[in-house]
């Protein structure tokens, strides 16, 4: 049987979600606790995303082969019996045989978030502290750019096939709270870690959107490949099926 399901992780304590020897990753502990419910019998894990470490999610989605035909309850309670703390599992189902997360995906849409506020320990195990106040206007100007298809070499890896489509950017306050929405068909390694980092820049009033537009253009690395800091940032969530989102910018001032 083949199951779908969504994962929840907080990404601290991992080198990412892919397997790599010697590290902690998410896949790794996903295909353990799957390997012990299985007779130690490795189980491959498809997932929508590849997060790099330091990188949450609240909506990834994985996909599994069962050789043993289990009830999706009675697998799911067992997995989540042994998974770690930072990892849980959420609405597992039963899909169609060929389903693949990663190529199933209409869009996946990242959040990171930005604490604008005073010093905040616990705000900021999850989010980017900023103490100058951000002009998210000038962020969302930046962010306009960036809508649409293009070739998105200045703003992540190198890739062999750099084009990707960004349907919404999105820019929202709420107090001190800042958040940063992208959704995209795909991204590269580093994308939305990147783009932010030039909506920051905006925020500061360092940059604007020519100069962004300029850089997107050129497909040289924008601000030298400045990053924004992994603990922000979240796979919100993956959408399938025929449902698309709205190809523009929005931003909701104070909320």
């Amino acid at each position: 049987m083949r199951y779908r399901a969504t994962v929840e992780y907080d990404g601290t304590d991992f080198a990412g979600y892919q397997i790599q020897p010697g590290s902690r990753t998410v896949q790794g502990e996903l295909e353990a606790a799957l390997a012990r419910i299985s007779g130690g019998s490795r189980i491959r894990i498809e997932a929508a995303g590849r997060t790099d470490a330091g990188v949450h999610a609240r909506g990834q989605v994985i996909a599994f082969t069962d050789p043993l035909r289990r009830p999706a309850e009675e697998l799911a309670r067992a997995l989540c019996a042994l998974l770690p703390g930072d990892v849980s599992l959420r609405e597992m189902r039963r899909v169609p045989a060929g389903f693949n997360p990663r190529h199933a995906a209409r869009y996946r849409e990242y959040r990171y978030t930005v604490w604008n506020g005073p010093r905040s320990p616990l705000r900021e195990r999850f989010a980017l502290g900023v103490r100058a106040p951000l002009d998210t206007a000038a962020m969302e100007r930046v962010g306009a750019v960036l809508v649409g298809r293009h070739d998105f070499s200045a703003f992540g890896a190198a890739h062999r096939q750099p084009v990707r489509t960004i349907h919404l950017v999105r820019v929202r306050r709420k107090g001190s709270l800042v958040t940063i929405d992208v959704a995209a068909d795909a991204f590269l390694r580093h994308m939305v870690r990147r783009i932010v980092a030039s909506l920051l820049e905006a925020g500061h009033g360092r940059t604007n959107e020519e100069e962004v537009a300029a850089a997107l253009a050129s497909g040289k690395s924008a601000l030298n490949g400045a990053t924004a800091p992994a603990k922000g940032l979240c796979l919100w969530r993956v959408v399938f099926g025929r449902r698309t989102v709205s190809t523009n910018v929005r931003s909701n001032g104070e909320r």
